[in-house]
């Protein structure tokens, strides 16, 4: 008798006003982040601001990444190994070699003085959680700063949501579970990092012989390559697509940084975010643009004692000729437990913070 394919898990989407009522089952909180699923879950009817938001801020990420390098060093800081401010080609892939298919700008977008002197004295040698932000001047970026962090209190707000649902799972389904455990966490974290990402245009590459993109992983995962994050809940906004060569993102003779035209779509439809299951099948995830994607991490893994799972995942380059001029840009915003909160019975998150950048940079 032949076997039964088995069947590829898909996303679940949800809208915020269900979320904010409690009208999400707790089937589909499992069926969203539990051990079967792809770890992510897809909101829609969110805050009408969000849209324009989202277009501007990842505009920037076009004008940032082609400042003139002059201009970008002045926003590094190796000491923090290049985790708040610019980064570029100073992270290192599972085959070694140096990431320069992409830039980031690092941010921590949620401030409270109180919480941020407190990780300062119990931390001193984790620069990457306690460094100020950096910003390139404002006559360079008009409005980046402000842009940045008004998009990003809006996905951590979102973010709360969801996580007071991941609440009533935990309530439901674990002993001893605290209810509000990792509402708490991210509405009441500095620790949040947010990170804007800027996939430069790249030459396409061959396509596996057989078609299949979890065929050839290797090449597959050439524009962010196969990890889990870090954090508790990751707020993804859905990719940008910009033809740099037709719309050089320079800024007008008058100082002014336009909004960049979007593509509809991409000319090589499997570019983009691809999430791989448990039994290494992968998936691809096509986020709306007016919706936000929240992604489980480590760290909401080991609180939930393994019933929500944090997925490997990975960014697909191009592979059609005619990309050769397309950048990809988009957002991520990784609510995180303050340094000192308690993930499992030995570390706090300072601890496994470090432990994964000790892997990666």
């Amino acid at each position: 008798m032949a076997t039964k394919a088995r069947s590829s898990p898909a996303a679940v989407s949800v809208s915020l006003n269900d979320l904010e009522n409690g009208n999400v089952s707790l089937q589909q909180l499992e069926e969203a982040f539990g051990p079967e699923s792809l770890g992510i879950i897809i909101v829609s009817d969110l805050p009408p601001a969000f849209v324009e938001l989202r277009r501007s801020l990842l505009s920037y990420a076009s004008y940032l990444a082609n400042l003139p390098a002059h201009e970008l060093s002045k926003v590094e800081l190796p000491a923090t190994r290049y985790n708040v401010g610019w980064s570029c080609g100073k992270e290192t892939l599972a085959n070694g070699r140096y990431d320069t298919d992409k830039g980031s700008y690092y941010v921590q977008p949620i401030h409270d003085a109180a919480l941020e002197d407190k990780a300062k004295r119990l931390y001193p040698n984790v620069p990457e959680f306690t460094t100020p932000n950096v910003w390139p001047d404002e006559s360079v970026l008009p409005g980046f700063e402000e842009t940045f962090e008004t998009l990003c209190r809006l996905i951590v707000d979102v973010a709360a949501v969801v996580a007071r649902n991941c609440d009533r799972y935990g309530v439901a389904k674990l002993q001893d579970y605290q209810d509000g455990t990792l509402e708490k966490i991210v509405r009441g974290s500095a620790c949040t990092k947010a990170r804007l990402l800027h996939y430069f245009p790249s030459k396409p590459k061959d396509e596996p012989k057989d078609g299949r993109p979890d065929s050839a992983m290797a090449i597959d995962d050439d524009w962010c390559a196969t990890h889990r994050d870090l954090g508790a809940l990751t707020g993804l906004t859905s990719n940008m697509f910009v033809d740099e060569a037709a719309h050089p993102p320079h800024p007008h003779a008058d100082g002014t940084l336009p909004l960049l035209p979007e593509l509809d779509n991409h000319p090589d439809p499997k570019t983009g975010l691809w999430i791989k299951d448990r039994s290494g099948q992968t998936t691809q995830v096509n986020i709306p643009r007016d919706c936000l994607a929240f992604q489980t991490g480590e760290a909401l893994e080991i609180l939930t004692r393994g019933k929500f799972k944090a997925v490997p995942h990975f960014v697909r380059g191009s592979r059609h000729p005619k990309a050769g001029s397309i950048a990809r840009n988009t957002l991520a915003v990784f609510t995180q437990p303050n340094l000192w909160e308690m993930v499992d019975e030995t570390r706090d998150f300072a601890a496994l913070g470090q432990f994964v950048m000790d892997k990666t940079y």
